[in-house]
């Protein structure tokens, strides 16, 4: 006999009190996941615009339709703000005024999408001079997942530097799900940065990268352990990559206090763990592949050798 919807339900609210560690009631009211996804999308917007538009924007109207999408813009950001303040509130500001320190923090993030525009215009010159199968800076801005993740990591940056609790993850990780791309809003990333493919590419929250940096596919910027756990909260974990590095496929780059001197090439599948001088050149050299035969696989597995 199959269940009624009374019965589902006194299951699930069973589960509830069971495993009460995964549910969110009666408790503070928590930034809205499809209200940071629209406002993401609408900062997108403004940083590129025409770019993310269903319709083609006449210069003509850019300071109409900027006004109108920044208001709301500021209206929807700053209630998401109060709630991630609500949750995380500043040790030194009363309750009551946590709606104003919304409204003037949210203000000093929109403040900053200037800055972080001229950022942006550097990182779509490093993809666009590059990548040898990139048509234009157009194709760049709406074909490479690469510049969409980047430019939510920067806006995420920001309110990471400001103790914005929750929101930063959130826009970083909507853009993470969309780009294969992993790139924690605490990093430090310099000018002219550019992820090629950037599918499986992971950046921590420590790491800093300099400038005129290129990383590949599948790189990862990432700690020796975390065995630690919440220990390691507030210390260096993750590499420092200087200015002019280039970073290949499949490469890791592990641990705090390894420092990838400026001018470095760090070759495919390489796993580096200490830091190397300013022009280095890091390859794996003694990688070895074994083809073998049907024949020979069989009675490889059959030996238990493979």
């Amino acid at each position: 006999m199959q269940p009624t919807v009374t019965q589902l339900t006194e299951r699930l609210i069973e589960s509830y009190a069971r495993a009460g560690g995964i549910n969110h009631l009666d408790g503070k009211n928590l930034p809205s996941k499809r209200a940071i996804t629209i406002i993401t999308i609408d900062l997108l917007r403004l940083l590129f615009p025409g770019f993310f538009d269903e319709k083609l924007i006449h210069s003509s109207e850019i300071k109409v339709e900027t006004a109108t999408l920044l208001d709301t813009v500021l209206g929807s950001l700053e209630d998401e703000v109060h709630k991630s303040l609500e949750y995380n509130p500043p040790a030194d500001v009363p309750k009551k005024d946590l709606r104003k320190v919304a409204h003037s923090r949210t203000l000093e993030f929109l403040n900053a999408l200037p800055q972080v525009r001229d950022l942006l215009h550097t990182d779509t010159e490093a993809a666009y001079n590059g990548d040898p199968a990139a048509l234009s800076k157009e194709e760049v801005i709406v074909a490479y997942p690469c510049i969409e993740a980047i430019a939510v990591q920067r806006l995420a940056h920001v309110l990471y530097r400001m103790d914005i609790a929750l929101i930063p993850r959130m826009m970083t990780e909507w853009a993470h799900a969309r780009t294969g791309m992993d790139l924690h809003p605490g990093a430090q990333i310099g000018t002219h940065f550019f992820v090629d493919h950037c599918t499986g590419t992971v950046v921590g929250e420590t790491s800093i990268i300099g400038d005129h940096v290129k990383l590949y596919q599948g790189v990862g910027l990432v700690a020796r352990s975390l065995a630690a756990g919440q220990a390691l909260r507030g210390q260096k974990r993750h590499p420092t990559i200087g200015d002019h590095v280039t970073i290949y496929a499949g490469a890791t780059i592990v641990g705090g206090d390894t420092d990838v001197g400026e001018y470095s090439t760090i070759g495919a599948n390489v796993t580096l763990t200490h830091g190397v001088a300013p022009y280095s050149l890091v390859v794996q050299k003694d990688a070895n592949i074994n083809v073998m035969s049907k024949k020979e696989r069989a009675k490889a597995v059959a030996e238990f050798q493979i």
